[in-house]
């Protein structure tokens, strides 16, 4: 099958790399990665992805410059194959720079041809019940060009389940994730996140140095389906819990100003079974000291998006300069939405990446230390 896996703009990159590392070959696109597998690789990527969204089955593609055309074109997707008599099969769409341009009326279409399809099959019924397992179906529309997948994950892969509680604005965790992978952190190394709220950042970063699958605590939507075999899912897992590094030391800490976001970070860290591997303490900025070498800082800050937050934000980013410009062996590493970030932090990044926090444009300022082996 044709598979597809969807990321936010700006981390296909990465993406890529981490089929790659699984041992598929995939083609980088954006906002996706394309390749070819089978149920078993569809369960091993939900299971494995740390920064993708979702992972898709490709069923067609072709041209849509009318209802027609796509009534028609999605009619011939031999559904009987994939759906059962009371399978659910809800329809959500999009649509960018086409001639079908009202997404309800590509959704009713798209969901129109599957009945008719359907009907053809079941004996000329009207109406499926849609009470059995759910075959989420997207209709993507793309200049002209239509897509039509089914969703194999269910609630996106950011939800792995150890969120319990949020705090003010979290990150999502595949973007903490994909942070973690872009530091090049290495788990024999010191990890920090000085602000590292309810803390989605640390607790990727240690289940990346357990090995820990991040789908391992949840379940995805296709296991459900009648083309999947329960017994090979099992296997998987099995296989993916041996796989963990469970006495694995990590240098890995979290600090954070508010002592209320320290204890969420602690009951976010039990559930997803790595409280012993962080240190989370709270701790301002400008109080943080270490004789530490080699380590990696990775940061999220506020953003100061609101007029009235831009002082103590432009003052926090000059705390971060003055205490960690000294660190000449870190590697630092901060997401932030102010541009001006470097004028306040006191020096020029060694490199700047564009990246999508949610729809909010900004921009990672990586400093490269030079380690002392």
């Amino acid at each position: 099958m044709e598979i597809i896996a969807t990321c936010a703009a700006g981390i296909e990159g990465i993406l890529g790399n981490e089929l790659k590392h699984l041992g598929y070959h995939a083609n980088v696109e954006n906002g996706r990665v394309r390749l070819e597998g089978d149920f078993q690789d569809i369960i091993r990527l939900n299971l494995w992805l740390r920064t993708a969204d979702r992972v898709k089955i490709v069923l067609a593609k072709f041209m849509a410059k009318t209802f027609d055309d796509l009534f028609e074109n999605v009619k011939q997707i031999p559904w009987e194959d994939w759906l059962a008599l009371d399978a659910a099969f809800p329809v959500s769409g999009k649509s960018q720079k086409s001639q079908l341009h009202n997404v309800p009326s590509v959704q009713a279409i798209t969901k129109k041809a599957i009945v008719e399809r359907m009907n053809q099959t079941y004996h000329r019924r009207t109406k499926f019940p849609e009470t059995g397992a759910e075959y989420p179906v997207q209709v993507s529309i793309n200049k002209n060009k239509a897509m039509i997948t089914l969703d194999t994950t269910g609630s996106s892969l950011f939800k792995r389940g150890y969120r319990l509680d949020k705090g003010g604005a979290p990150m999502k965790e595949n973007m903490a994730a994909a942070l973690v992978l872009l530091s090049h952190w290495y788990p024999e190394d010191p990890f920090m996140d000085p602000v590292c709220g309810s803390g989605t950042i640390p607790i990727e970063a240690a289940l990346l140095g357990r090995n820990i699958a991040p789908g391992i605590n949840r379940h995805f939507v296709c296991e459900q389906w009648q083309q999947v075999d329960e017994t090979m899912v099992s296997k998987l897992r099995e296989e993916a819990r041996a796989a963990q590094k469970p006495k694995v030391e990590l240098d890995i800490v979290g600090y954070d100003i508010d002592g209320r976001m320290i204890n969420i970070s602690k009951v976010n860290a039990k559930a997803a079974g790595v409280l012993h591997n962080i240190h989370f303490k709270q701790l301002a900025v400008k109080d943080f000291n270490t004789d530490k070498e080699n380590g990696v800082i990775v940061a999220n800050p506020p953003y100061g998006q609101r007029l009235s937050d831009r002082d103590s934000v432009h003052v926090l980013y000059e705390q971060m300069g003055k205490i960690y410009r000294p660190m000449t062996t870190w590697s630092k590493y901060i997401l932030t939405s102010d541009l001006n970030f470097e004028k306040y932090y006191g020096e020029q990044a060694t490199k700047r990446r564009k990246l999508y926090n949610g729809s909010l444009r900004t921009d990672l300022f990586q400093y490269w230390g030079k380690k002392k082996r």
